[in-house]
């Protein structure tokens, strides 16, 4: 029996309506997936703009399967075909996240805007409170003990977050500077941060961190070092994140936002966690 009209993540026939729907509809059915349609899957959630504006033969072709496939993994998630796939692909990018005109407008909308700076600054203290709380609640304390593990039995650990993480990886290169952790903060200035990542080698380790929407370079970087060898510890916002799939330890955190601005507060928490723990693991 079809799911009813008024249900907002999935059409009729069942098939998820919107991309979030969608990967949780993947991740549910992933074990049950014949080997080519897991295939289709994987390379779906890497590379979702590919996915949105690829044509069927060309996505078949870097996927490395038959277009017939594409068309068989459409309809193993409830779709008529490919095409009505696409369209949730397509859809994710009217929902990405809003360019700071648009935010700056969301502030002015909502009155928060001209001189109600304390209204502004109420606003992020609630985000922040809300992002530090609910990491706390999803928290694993398995999984950051491994990540301490693995950073501390690394030769020299390989800080990469670009963009708006940067200022996190940034902070790290500080403090385990100050404790005595051999370390490289990959920054990318000069265009050179493939020469940077260049000296990774299977001894050394990788904190690499991205949040949507992912940074390029930093989903390449952290490729080419899992090419070397390096172990990864991913720190991001979702298990199907480009920088998840491949790493010994990926941490997923969700910071919340205050009129589409992120806040960062958690992960800087996490960060400044790892840091101090990695320095007192060495020193055991």
């Amino acid at each position: 029996m079809s799911n009813s009209t008024d249900d907002s993540d999935t059409q009729d026939n069942g098939a998820p309506r919107d991309f979030s729907a969608l990967r949780a509809l993947i991740a549910a059915r992933w074990e049950k997936l014949p080997r080519r349609l897991t295939q289709v899957a994987s390379y779906a959630l890497d590379n979702p703009d590919e996915i949105a504006f690829g044509t069927a033969a060309g996505i078949a072709a870097k996927a490395e399967v038959q277009p017939s496939t594409l068309v068989r993994f459409s309809q193993a998630l409830g779709y008529q075909g490919f095409s009505d796939l696409q369209d949730v692909f397509r859809s994710r990018l009217r929902e990405k996240v809003p360019s700071y005109d648009e935010r700056l407008a969301q502030l002015k909308e909502h009155g928060l805007g001209g001189s109600k700076t304390g209204l502004v600054l109420a606003g992020f203290l609630d985000a922040a409170e809300r992002s530090v709380e609910d990491y706390r609640a999803r928290l694993e304390p398995e999984a950051l003990d491994r990540a301490v593990e693995v950073l501390a039995r690394a030769k020299t650990i390989y800080l990469i977050g670009l963009r708006r993480s940067f200022p996190i990886t940034a902070y790290m290169a500080y403090a385990m500077g100050k404790l005595g952790i051999r370390h490289i903060l990959v920054d990318g200035v000069a265009g050179l941060g493939a020469e940077q990542a260049s000296f990774i080698d299977a001894e050394d380790a990788v904190v690499a961190i991205s949040f949507t929407p992912y940074a390029s370079e930093t989903v390449a970087l952290t490729n080419a070092a899992l090419a070397q060898s390096a172990a990864l510890v991913s720190i991001t916002d979702s298990p199907f994140s480009p920088i998840a799939g491949k790493a010994e330890v990926c941490l997923e955190i969700v910071e919340a936002n205050f009129e589409g601005f992120r806040s960062m507060t958690a992960t800087m928490a996490l960060a400044m966690a790892l840091s101090v723990a990695v320095a007192g693991k060495r020193g055991e």
